[in-house]
């Protein structure tokens, strides 16, 4: 990989991972109701996730979508109900004080798994093999997940700092409902792509 090409895909994967999208606004709304360190788990599921789902789009999971169409249509219905259950448990989360004792935030393995369902992830890992490694050899697979995995991890993890300090102007249980209610919204308009697809 050329240091030209290096310097792109360093760029596609920061802003790509740092912009919003279904990721980022679960992990906002999971520092707003959990704090940062409940929140690890559901950030290291997204940065390790993505990183396996990068590497095997790219060594060609890609084709057996390309061979076998009607795959396109299943991951659209599982994304949509997968998203609404997701959209449901951030708008009924715990307000902090009892979310210490009662809340559960996303773990690691739902996370990891909700890459494969998540629209913004299949578009970024799509665009990413074919961009920069479109040889989709082992190599060139692992280069552009290893890119991917060093600067997702750091851009994730500011939503949910992001969301931690918005904790402090969310103690009250209204204002923490509306902004749960207002992340479930967002994460539903998320899917608007998808089903224009």
């Amino acid at each position: 990989m050329t240091y030209d090409l290096f310097l792109a895909l360093v760029g596609f994967a920061f802003v790509s991972s740092i912009t919003p999208g279904p990721n980022n606004l679960m992990l906002m709304a999971s520092g707003a109701n959990f704090g940062f360190a409940r929140t690890v788990p559901h950030m290291l599921g997204i940065g390790l996730g993505f990183t396996l789902m990068v590497f095997l789009v790219g060594i060609g999971l890609a084709q057996v979508f390309d061979n076998v169409p009607v795959l396109h249509t299943v991951l659209k219905v599982v994304s949509v109900f997968y998203m609404f259950w997701l959209a449901w448990k951030i708008a009924n989360s715990a307000p902090p004080k009892k979310s210490e004792a009662e809340g559960t935030p996303i773990t690691f393995l739902q996370a990891a798994a909700f890459q494969w369902v998540n629209p913004k992830a299949w578009a970024m890992a799509l665009t990413a093999v074919t961009v920069y490694s479109p040889s989709r050899d082992a190599e060139g697979a692992l280069w552009v997940a290893l890119i991917f995995g060093a600067t997702n991890l750091p851009s994730v993890s500011s939503w949910t700092v992001l969301g931690q300090q918005m904790r402090r102007l969310l103690t009250n249980p209204k204002r923490l409902t509306a902004f749960n209610w207002s992340m479930a919204a967002l994460l539903i308009a998320s899917l608007y792509p998808v089903l224009g697809m």
